[in-house]
């Protein structure tokens, strides 16, 4: 985690009946923020994962979480108290989680961590988008840049229906050149998205590794 909180993970698969535990012994304490992280968003997590890791199609249910046991410490980062803030576990814990089941996997680099969320508004409007960012690298192959990655694969909103239909212009979206690292297989580049609001509007966002710029007038 960006606090340098970490998450740990073993697998341990049994080669012939195909059960497998996830154990993750070793992942840092819950934190007094709100990054904490109940047990149903590893689960889910690590499920996105599997899934995107077997080469056939399968159904997205709990049946396909039986061969596995999870164990995941109490009052750890992903099985926080039942008063822990836990708001942003579901949008950046669950991204890490995913980065790091791939790496466990030797499947691909981390993507971009986090679903950047963003919402302004007042008592007449809402809105809300999450933002792209830049893919991990595989073992053969480039990471994607300015993308939606693992479980915020969503698309976001049209520029010309943004400014049309709130109070908000937007000067810049583009790649931020570089930012996916070197190697010989780069990961993907992520996004520089700024914009001006009314300075009336409240607003908040949820980031993780991506870079962006929001102008208050």
């Amino acid at each position: 985690m960006d606090d340098g909180t970490p998450i740990e993970l073993t697998i341990d698969i049994n080669k012939e009946t195909g059960d497998a535990v996830f154990d993750f012994s070793g992942t840092g304490p819950q934190v007094l923020g709100n990054v904490n992280a109940p047990p149903a968003v590893t689960y889910s997590a690590v499920i996105y994962s599997l899934r995107s890791l077997v080469g056939q199609d399968i159904p997205l249910n709990e049946g396909c979480l039986a061969p596995i046991e999870f164990k995941i410490p109490k009052y750890c980062l992903l099985n926080p108290s039942d008063d822990a803030g836990v708001v942003g576990g579901n949008v950046l814990t669950s991204q890490r989680v995913v980065d790091v089941v791939l790496k466990a996997f030797k499947a691909c680099a981390a993507s971009q961590g986090c679903m950047n969320n963003l919402t302004f508004g007042d008592k007449k409007f809402g809105y809300y988008e999450t933002i792209a960012g830049g893919a991990g690298a595989g073992p053969n192959w480039h990471g994607r840049s300015g993308v939606h990655t693992h479980c915020t694969n969503t698309r976001i909103t049209d520029p010309e229906i943004l400014e049309r239909r709130y109070p908000v212009l937007l000067r810049q979206f583009g790649l931020r050149s570089g930012s996916g690292g070197d190697g010989e297989f780069k990961g993907g580049d992520g996004v520089v998205r700024e914009r001006t609001l009314g300075s009336l509007i409240p607003k908040s966002w949820r980031e993780g590794t991506l870079y962006f710029y929001v102008n208050l007038v």
